[in-house]
């Protein structure tokens, strides 16, 4: 069956200097051929709008997201939910994810949270159907302290990271079928009478357990985005806390995984490549990346393809803190990567607002998305906006998120607490809309007068449509 889309076309270019949530700025360059999927921070509520800031489909969950969300390609929403434990209680708890099929039905839901584990921030579908998450991992001051782990900077207890790749197997079960475990590769030159002790700098491709140590910081690493690569079979993280990005294999076993060897780059669960803070490894001066969110690598086929894409926060930047989006060029063949060290590239590919030109800065949270079309669509995190812009950084589209704990913000009232993780841009060939019918609504934030009008006109071109697309169906 054919996907039945309705056309959305936007009645104006600029909002009225009063409006304050919702559409923005709409100009002519815009991708609109596709919709934006979003989580506020504080609400149950998913979303799905147009390019005019009409809304297409939202999703019910009992939980508020735990970070992300994605569609698949069935259609089905891929959602993580805010579980509130209390032993890991930090940005990006999660603890549960979850299945919510087109109708709004919850027909999975995992839950990854005790005393010992929690699942936070992030987490992305297999091709084989499976779910790969990132989970805090508790471990006691003794076992940090046999890990290697300098006495006098050690908290109660330390959260290490995991990734966790789950079978769902009902309704509420599943299976663990790999897993990477960070306290497996480890290094250290504090105490030579541990088993993790050697040069940090010619060890790279291990993780030093006392740097950026604290006695009151438990999470230690942060790990806030996680990406794979079919094509490698490799997973993409980053490390918020060691401003880096790190690379590993996860052709292994789970055996292989927690040891040095194995797998297509014979190095087990090693770290492949690390890029943004050479410091981390005891190598360098400086570093590029500074509390980045949501590394990914760019499709086949976009401009820069096969490369990285960081929203690079910024936080404590040298120069005064400003965002930037990165695209690095990782010097990867086969399945391996350069050693070059510090790992290059020494410089990004590309750079939006490098110097701050456009006085943007998101401290925390916040992403970005490379469009099939050269353009890139952003989310500045904290203050829940999002801007499309084109390949030379002009602002082309811009929608602020108008949900907040309180329920919908009123139009033309300041913006507060509308915070959302990152948005997610698909285009209306995605497969998972196939055979569905998507028609914009209202607004979400309940238009004034002027988006009344908008709202009839948009009615009245919809019915139209509709009844064109029979006559083309039926032939």
């Amino acid at each position: 069956m054919k996907p039945l889309y309705v056309i959305c076309f936007c009645f104006g270019i600029v909002a009225a200097a009063a409006q304050t949530v919702g559409l923005i700025e709409h100009q002519t360059g815009a991708f609109d051929d596709g919709f934006v999927l979003f989580a506020p921070n504080t609400a149950n509520t998913t979303y799905l709008i147009d390019k005019c800031g009409k809304a297409v489909k939202s999703w019910n969950s009992a939980y508020k997201p735990g970070q992300s969300a994605y569609l698949l390609d069935d259609g089905t929403l891929l959602r993580t939910g805010n579980a509130n434990n209390a032993t890991f209680n930090a940005g990006g708890k999660g603890g549960f994810i979850e299945m919510i099929d087109w109708d709004g039905n919850v027909t999975w839901r995992y839950t990854l949270s005790d005393a010992s584990k929690c699942q936070h921030h992030d987490a992305r579908i297999l091709p084989n159907g499976n779910v790969l998450v990132i989970a805090w991992e508790k471990k006691t001051n003794t076992e940090a302290i046999a890990l290697g782990r300098n006495p006098t900077l050690v908290p109660a207890v330390l959260w290490s990271e995991q990734i966790l790749e789950i079978q769902p197997t009902g309704a509420t079960t599943g299976a663990i079928v790999w897993e990477w475990h960070l306290t497996d590769h480890l290094v250290q030159d504090f105490d030579a009478t541990k088993p993790s002790y050697n040069s940090i700098a010619t060890n790279p491709q291990l993780v030093n357990i006392n740097y950026n140590a604290s006695a009151t910081n438990s999470d230690w690493i942060h790990l806030n985005s996680i990406d794979y690569n079919p094509q490698l079979d490799q997973i993409l993280l980053s490390s918020h806390n060691f401003d880096e990005i790190w690379i590993i294999d996860h052709s292994t076993t789970t055996s292989q995984a927690a040891s040095h060897t194995g797998g297509n780059s014979g190095k087990g669960g090693d770290l492949l490549y690390r890029w943004g803070n050479p410091l981390a490894y005891n190598i360098g001066t400086t570093a590029q990346f500074f509390g980045q969110h949501n590394a990914r690598w760019i499709e086949n086929t976009f401009p820069y393809e096969n490369q990285i894409m960081v929203f690079n926060n910024g936080l404590g930047r040298n120069g005064g803190n400003y965002s930037t989006v990165d695209i690095i060029n990782p010097p990867v063949e086969g399945y391996q990567y350069s050693q070059t060290l510090p790992y290059l590239p020494v410089t990004a590919s590309w750079t939006y607002n490098a110097g701050n030109p456009n006085d943007f800065y998101a401290m925390n949270i916040s992403g970005a998305q490379p469009l099939s079309n050269g353009n890139i669509l952003i989310c500045n995190g904290p203050a829940g906006i999002f801007t499309e812009i084109d390949a030379s950084g002009t602002a082309l589209w811009q929608y602020v998120n108008p949900v907040n704990a309180a329920g919908i913000i009123p139009q033309n009232a300041t913006p507060t607490q509308n915070a959302v993780f990152r948005c997610t841009f698909y285009p209306t060939d995605f497969v998972g809309f196939a055979g569905r019918t998507l028609s914009p609504g209202t607004t979400i934030e309940n238009a004034n007068a002027v988006d009344e009008f908008n709202n009839l006109m948009q009615q009245m071109i919809n019915f139209i449509f509709v009844e064109l697309w029979k006559n083309y169906a039926d032939d």
